[in-house]
């Protein structure tokens, strides 16, 4: 119940303490039920109750140590969130077992000062007589939980607890499991009981002889009388006694001791009730000493008097499942863009570096570039997201976004061969995010060629260092843009071309394949030196397609007004190109919750509103979008999701 920390010669014992009552009624179960399973009495004692509180998470490693002699606990501090105008505070309310508190308050102090846990501002112990009160006041902009899970991570408000459950046993040392220790007390206690009965038992049974003397002499009172008269000492009549009555020594002493007021009637009578009471007491005791079930009940007794007289609540909280903290739960979950250069360099920047601009507007620097690189490709995504890389070779890789390298807007950023294990020569293609890999959804990828494949996302779950195979390429083919579909609905494809041509049909005309297939035929081409440019998946026939190509014009155009037909064919005018236009970059879904952002070759990137482009019909141009300079094209369009502040203004 109370622990143990080392014991004897340096035998590494840890106990933990435990709850009094728990410990009492696990113990009382099992001498009811001697064959009790660990889980029975688990229910009773529930695990380690440290003085100081905190949290236990996870009854894993309490199980083992029960079961083995041997585990491990996870003690968090306990603490809650308080939220001022400006700001929020952690407050730490209970401290795990045996963590020194002044000194953790200098920890937290120094990794703040030093800048390895971000977003602290002040920490200060406002501990009193109620208990303890240790407060973390954090930044204005610092989320909370990704402070408190550094602080588990860095400072002892998360440690663990070995349990060795060591102990002398016959002059040996043994490690023991929870039911042999609450046996081996059951036994230590029986044997406790038994002495103690016996002493008992020998003390009544000495005041038992003596006043059976004492009753002898009441009864031949008047005859004793005239005996001691008559005796010349003390001696004489002592040996008197003995011989008459057929009294040992000690009861002749007690005789020859025994006061005048013992002659009284009231003394008679209590003589005559002890002797009774005793004689009561002694067929008690002899009755435990004879019975298994009554020296248990002896036990079971004093058990419980000792819980009710020292009865106390739990203090420490034990959560049933834990979650370690890996490096995911250390990174804030933000939308952020992450763009690679044609030279393979790739970086993350917050989103909300890019303030929105009107439509028209010239952009803004979104990196910069060696003199023979420029930006090839762009994307939106959540930190905690996934990235798959699809390489030219077919083979896929896979990274969190938040391994990125987060750089400045401006940053050109790290090479990605220092970030996947690409072979030499290997140059990635197509980029898709995804936060899982569920079964119910396949990866659709759409070839310059005008191929289409799709496999199950459930296929690339496992993937190794050196990547897996993902699709089969012709020698002249090459990847341009993978997507996610649902399964469960009814999903359209549209694929579009450079010179502007589309086509619609629905995505379960190809049906799922292994990793190593080429796939089938999307779009066939009206003109030769024709490509596939962008693809995407529809939901609807009320959908809005968004086409924007090389000199930043854009247009709004419903998805119903691209003939649906089956794959294979040439497909129609997506949008009517001119040399004012250039040629189709891409397309992609609108909904006006999310913003459009473009990228030129040099660099520049600009967010702009979806619902300021104008709606147009299918054989058109569209609007300007981004004034694009002389020499400058548009090279990739992306989603992204609007600024927090900027909902709440429309909501």
């Amino acid at each position: 119940m109370n622990g143990s920390n080392g014991i004897a010669v340096g035998m590494a014992t840890n106990i933990p303490p435990h709850r009094l009552s728990e410990v009492i009624d696990a113990t009382l179960h099992l001498i009811d039920n001697p064959d009790s399973s660990l889980p029975e009495i688990m229910e009773y004692l529930k695990g380690p109750d440290f003085p100081t509180g905190g949290i236990i998470y996870g009854k894993h490693g309490i199980k083992e140590a029960y079961a083995t002699g041997r585990g491990r606990v996870k003690v968090r501090a306990k603490t809650h969130i308080e939220s001022t105008k400006t700001k929020d505070l952690i407050i730490i309310d209970e401290l795990p077992y045996q963590v020194n508190k002044a000194r953790l308050v200098e920890q937290i102090a120094e990794l703040a000062k030093e800048k390895a846990i971000e977003g602290i501002s002040e920490v200060r112990d406002e501990s009193d007589r109620e208990g303890v009160r240790v407060v973390v006041e954090l930044k204005r902009d610092a989320m909370s939980e990704i402070v408190l899970n550094h602080l588990f991570k860095s400072t002892p408000m998360e440690t663990t607890f070995g349990i060795i459950l060591l102990a002398i046993c016959d002059k040996r040392p043994k490690i023991f499991t929870l039911i042999e220790l609450l046996q081996l007390f059951i036994n230590h206690r029986k044997s406790v009981i038994i002495r103690r009965i016996i002493f008992e038992l020998q003390k009544a049974r000495a005041r038992v002889h003596l006043l059976e003397g004492l009753r002898v002499a009441l009864e031949h009172i008047d005859e004793i009388v005239a005996l001691l008269k008559a005796s010349s000492d003390p001696k004489v009549a002592k040996a008197e006694l003995m011989s008459r009555y057929t009294l040992s020594e000690i009861q002749a002493q007690a005789i020859l001791d025994m006061r005048l007021q013992r002659l009284t009637g009231l003394e008679r009578d209590k003589i005559e009730k002890e002797y009774q009471e005793l004689l009561e007491q002694i067929a008690g005791l002899e009755k435990i000493l004879k019975s298994e079930e009554e020296l248990n009940n002896v036990i079971k007794t004093e058990l419980v008097e000792v819980r009710e007289r020292f009865y106390d609540e739990r203090r420490t909280e034990i959560v049933e499942d834990y979650e370690s903290i890996d490096e995911e739960d250390l990174i804030l979950d933000e939308n952020v863009v992450v763009t690679m250069s044609h030279r393979g360099y790739v970086k993350r920047v917050p989103i909300r570096i890019y303030e929105k601009q009107h439509r028209g507007g010239k952009g803004k620097i979104g990196a910069n570039t060696h003199d023979d690189d420029f930006i090839e490709s762009f994307f939106v995504s959540s930190t905690h997201d996934t990235i798959l890389f699809l390489t030219d070779r077919g083979q896929l890789y896979w990274l969190k976004v938040y391994k990125i390298p987060e750089a400045s807007r401006t940053a050109i950023g790290k090479a990605v061969v220092n970030l996947i294990n690409l072979a030499p020569g290997e140059k990635i293609k197509a980029t898709i995010t995804t936060k899982d890999f569920e079964s119910n959804k396949s990866i659709a990828f759409f070839t310059k060629k005008g191929l289409m494949k799709r496999t199950n996302l459930s296929e690339f779950k496992n993937i190794r260092s050196v990547g897996i195979r993902a699709i089969s390429l012709d020698d002249d083919d090459e990847l341009v843009m993978a997507k996610i579909i649902d399964n469960e609905q009814a999903q359209q494809v549209l694929v579009v071309t450079y010179h502007g041509m589309a086509v619609r049909f629905l995505a379960n005309e190809v049906r799922d394949t292994g990793r190593n297939t080429r796939g089938v035929t999307a779009i066939r081409f009206k003109e030769e030196n024709d490509y596939v440019t962008g693809a995407t998946v529809i939901d609807s026939e009320d959908a809005e397609i968004l086409s924007v190509s090389e000199q930043g014009i854009g247009k709004r155009t419903q998805a119903c007004e691209y003939r649906m037909t089956r794959r294979g064919g040439k497909g129609v005018i997506a949008m009517k190109l001119t040399q004012k236009t250039g040629q189709l970059v891409g397309i992609v879904n609108v909904d006006e919750s999310m913003d459009l952002m473009l990228l030129t070759g040099n660099g520049k990137m600009i967010r702009v509103d979806m619902h300021t482009i104008r709606k147009a019909g299918r054989n058109t141009s569209g609007v300007i979008i981004v004034n694009v300079a002389e020499g400058e094209k548009v090279v990739s369009i992306a989603k992204c999701p609007k600024d927090e502040e900027e909902q709440a203004l429309l909501q």
